[in-house]
């Protein structure tokens, strides 16, 4: 929380919506549905993108991986044959990710003498074949994990709402 303390990172998940025959929905307008995935907090109940901080000598894909895996693959419960073959194949789909923020973050966890700063990278899924590999389990400090559509106004923790924008607007080319 302060700049001595570990960097916070979310890794945000995107896919386009498919149908049954796998062609992408798209809305009303003709744009194609944009879905990502969130967790619910269990600290407060807010929707939040998953991330935590970098551990000491860890690399940041390693913090990525980790974090996803934990949060929204529940790894911590797993045997570790199992936790290890999950987390290569994490990283195995994290290696194209795109820096959406970097920087201060707007944050309850805030103070005047401490504050929040972090990096979100966006790994997306265009051809939809790469995380319905993954079975959502909510781990960690997760109580809940799902992919929703992102949608104008949806309540997310902080400023969560900012970086999910920001990644619709690269992906649609639209404003939401």
């Amino acid at each position: 929380m302060s700049p001595r303390s570990p960097l916070p990172l979310r890794v945000q998940n995107s896919r386009w919506r498919r149908d049954a025959a796998g062609k992408v929905v798209k809305d009303e307008n003709g744009t194609p549905i944009l879905e990502m995935v969130c967790i619910k907090r269990k600290d407060n109940g807010e929707w939040a993108i998953p991330g935590g901080m970098v551990d000491p000598k860890e690399h940041v894909s390693a913090t990525l991986a980790r974090e996803f895996s934990e949060e929204a693959l529940n790894t911590l419960d797993m045997p570790e044959a199992k936790r290890a073959k999950t987390l290569d194949a994490v990283s195995s789909a994290f290696h194209k990710g795109e820096v959406i923020y970097r920087g201060y973050v707007d944050d309850p966890r805030n103070t005047d003498n401490a504050w929040m700063e972090t990096t979100v990278m966006n790994f997306h899924d265009d051809k939809g074949d790469v995380f319905g590999a993954f079975e959502l389990t909510a781990g960690d400090d997760a109580g809940a994990v799902t992919w929703v559509p992102i949608t104008p106004g949806m309540p997310l923790y902080a400023s969560h709402y900012d970086f999910v924008k920001e990644t619709y607007k690269r992906r649609t080319g639209k404003n939401l």
